[in-house]
């Protein structure tokens, strides 16, 4: 039996993120010591290496419930488990191609910045103005950092958006 503490250890998986996957059903409520610590058991260890490794390729957690579901059951066609595998391979498509526009944007905005003064800067202009991008690089509707996995594998807590810029911006255009 391993401590939540060993098990982390073992497995790459930080110890608020195994409770939250107890507390959330992925992971089997954890057996406990006389000092009521949690222990786990081997195949708790394998099973939260399944968890990590499919957060590792951008699963989200209902596809890994479900692929949990499916792992219980072995005798069963594994039709559902490659339909759940092609359906993340078309997000990682999608996402791939958004990084893609993304970098273009970004290294057109890079080049076209004359270095003088904000005032004249072309990176401060495109991003107070979208329409002067070349692609709508926008997330699509429904989804965002969390879904288009911008964030790291593995993190569930919310995200503050646009922390940190609160000034109003004015761009001149210039000739």
């Amino acid at each position: 039996m391993l401590t939540i503490g060993k098990l982390g250890e073992r497995t790459g998986v930080k110890v608020p993120t195994i409770r939250y996957y107890e507390q959330i059903g992925l992971l089997p409520e954890a057996e406990r010591s006389a000092g009521n610590q949690r222990l786990y058991s081997r195949i708790a260890e394998e099973r939260l290496r399944f968890i990590r490794h499919s957060r590792d390729l951008g699963f989200p957690l209902e596809a890994i419930r479900d692929l949990l579901s499916l792992s219980d059951r072995p005798d069963q066609p594994c039709a559902a488990a490659d339909s759940i595998a092609r359906t993340q391979l078309v997000a990682v498509r999608e996402r791939i191609a958004r990084l893609k526009a993304l970098e273009g944007e970004l290294a057109r905005m890079v080049v076209q910045c004359a270095h003088g003064t904000i005032g004249d800067c072309r990176v401060i202009e495109v991003l107070g103005d979208h329409s002067l991008c070349n692609h709508d690089h926008r997330p699509a509707e429904g989804s965002g950092p969390d879904s288009a996995g911008f964030e790291g594998a593995g993190s569930e807590g919310p995200r503050s958006e646009g922390a940190g810029f609160g000034a109003a911006v004015s761009v001149s255009t210039g000739p």
